[in-house]
């Protein structure tokens, strides 16, 4: 398998020393910005406030993280001067600025953001959090198909990484207890859609865990072999290095869900509430979160590093890339050969 050389070195950036990835997520909207808003009784959450909390993330767990996921308009500024330079930079070209219809969300970028912004500002990789179902309106499912399409050819032009996630979400019309009851199938009909999950132009999958997100049975229990087939199913076909999101878990059950996707091949983590979703539950208590943060979530971190040390897959040993990944184009037309397809927009 080859890789082209922007990619090749970013790649290892955003992965540890040995090719795993611990990566930290603090661009939620959901998680962060409602809350925040909520606490303070207004309409838009306040600028220092939710930089104070990022700037906080970035601080203490950062340094334990190989790469960092940060969003554009809350997470860049407040965060960077925290990020340590060895850390991988992730930063996506969509923040809370989806369209909400009854029968779908449609993606678009944060304006005047792309692949070739957040390559020029540093980033070692462009993540999109693409809303998916496949029982979408066939407008909303051709959008979303067409804006990821526009993504990886922007990442491609500019030989930079790209991270897809998609998730699945409830309509308007659907109740949050509606929608809890259908995810895991909503999951399955969206990894089923060749079309999204098609790995050409894609990097590294961001997935869903494909079972309950609470409650997760033991990996050594009765119900592991049922749950263990969900996961290896999922990851059979992919043709990607992957990575598992938290989907909202509690520390406890994200080590389960962790345990089941390494022992199907996954790549390490992406994930942020799994971490830091109880200090930040003291807010506006400040000095409290920062206690949390500087004590208690670091060494959560140190335990989901150690497993992700010891179970995880180097991505370059993962399906189809068996350990055979090279850089091109090399060797002695180099300089001319790379010039000349960056031109091209290979």
């Amino acid at each position: 398998m080859t890789i082209t050389p922007g990619k090749y070195w970013r790649m290892r950036r955003l992965a540890d020393d040995n090719g795993r990835f611990k990566m930290l997520a603090m661009d939620q909207t959901g998680p962060i910005v409602n809350p925040i808003k909520e606490i303070r009784k207004t309409d838009k959450a306040p600028f220092a406030d939710v930089s104070a909390v990022k700037s906080m993330l970035g601080r203490y767990l950062a340094p334990k993280a190989s790469a960092v996921l940060v969003d554009a308009p809350y997470g860049y500024a407040p965060t960077i001067a925290d990020i340590p330079a060895r850390t991988g930079l992730l930063i996506g070209t969509e923040w809370a600025t989806w369209q909400t219809l009854e029968t779908g969300r449609k993606s678009s970028n944060v304006p005047g953001w792309d692949p070739s912004v957040i390559r020029t500002i540093g980033g070692d990789g462009v993540k999109v959090n693409l809303w998916y179902r496949a029982d979408a309106s066939e407008d909303v499912k051709q959008h979303q198909l067409c804006y990821l399409n526009g993504v990886k050819k922007a990442c491609r032009e500019n030989d930079i990484p790209f991270i897809l996630e998609y998730l699945v979400y409830p309509f308007p019309s659907e109740s949050q207890e509606e929608f809890l009851a259908k995810r895991i199938e909503l999951v399955k009909g969206s990894l089923a859609d060749k079309a999204i999950m098609d790995p050409e132009g894609v990097d590294v999958f961001k997935l869903e865990p494909p079972t309950e997100t609470i409650n997760v049975p033991d990996p050594d229990g009765p119900e592991a072999s049922k749950i263990q087939a969900r996961f290896d199913d999922m990851a059979k076909d992919l043709g990607r290095p992957w990575v598992l999101l938290s989907a909202g878990s509690t520390p406890e059950d994200f080590v389960r869900l962790l345990t089941y996707a390494y022992r199907a091949g996954a790549n390490g983590y992406l994930a942020g509430r799994a971490i830091w979703l109880q200090p930040f539950s003291n807010f506006p208590d400040i000095s409290k979160m920062e206690k949390e943060l500087s004590e208690t979530a670091p060494a959560l971190m140190d335990q989901l590093n150690a497993m992700t040390d010891e179970m995880a897959t180097p991505w370059t040993e993962a399906a189809p890339w068996n350990g055979k990944v090279e850089m091109a184009p090399g060797g002695e037309t180099f300089a001319n050969d790379y010039s000349s397809r960056l031109a091209a927009g290979f």
